[in-house]
């Protein structure tokens, strides 16, 4: 399980870090969800695309609610 929580952390800390980034660096929402996208499936190729999106729902939805 250890495996597993690990790479849980640096999945979320690269989250935060793309997140981070976009909201340093606005652009229209459909492009910042697409790279959403691109940098999720880049760097978790295994993760099923359903997760994918719901993924990047939260994570555009999130970055909307910081800009507010």
């Amino acid at each position: 399980m250890k495996a597993v929580n690990f790479a849980l952390a640096i999945l979320g800390g690269a989250v935060a870090g793309a997140a981070a980034a976009l909201l340093f660096a606005p652009q229209k929402g459909s492009d910042t969800r697409e790279s959403i996208v691109d940098f999720v499936k880049s760097h978790c190729p295994a993760m099923k695309e359903s997760k994918l999106q719901q993924l990047a729902d939260r994570i555009s939805d999130e970055i909307k609610e910081a800009k507010l």
